[in-house]
């Protein structure tokens, strides 16, 4: 599934349908650096910009082949799913029209991967305007055992 999100405050969220977490009080600067904040039903991805930025989802049986070369962040959390029902949103959407994948009730590995960074914070306000300046995030999310934060790529502005 590809959907164009609204990274207002610099971040989208994934979360259960039913979640009732809040993200502010993870953003620590240690959390900014890895571009992602994990509680046990909710997620934060850090964008590099606040407009729209794409968003692949893709849902998964396993850890998908790691493809360092082609992305400039690579981060994975896991979050609890009890509905079955995940959410994909911008931090200011309204939640009722948000986008949403059917998965499997419980634990997802949820792994974030970041491209095209470098020409999206280029391009500052309108990088949502040209494909060439968009940034691009892709999501792989698979059934696991729950484990802490992994950044994998790190990338340095």
């Amino acid at each position: 599934m590809r959907i164009l999100l609204f990274a207002d405050y610099f971040q989208i969220h994934i979360l259960d349908e039913s979640s009732e977490g809040e993200l502010a009080e993870g953003w620590t600067d240690g959390t900014l650096v890895d571009r992602l904040v994990a509680f046990r039903d909710i997620l934060g991805i850090r964008t590099e910009v606040d407009v729209d930025v794409q968003v692949d989802v893709n849902s998964v049986n396993g850890p998908p082949w790691l493809e360092m070369d082609a992305y400039d962040h690579i981060v994975e959390a896991s979050v609890e799913i009890p509905s079955g029902r995940m959410v994909v949103m911008g931090c200011s959407d309204y939640l009722p029209d948000a986008a949403r994948v059917e998965v499997e009730p419980g634990w997802m590995r949820i792994r974030v991967q970041k491209s095209n960074l470098v020409n999206a914070v280029a391009a500052g306000l309108e990088s949502d305007e040209s494909p060439e300046t968009i940034e691009r995030i892709r999501v792989d999310m698979w059934p696991e055992h729950p484990s802490g934060v992994r950044v994998l790529k790190q990338w340095n502005p």
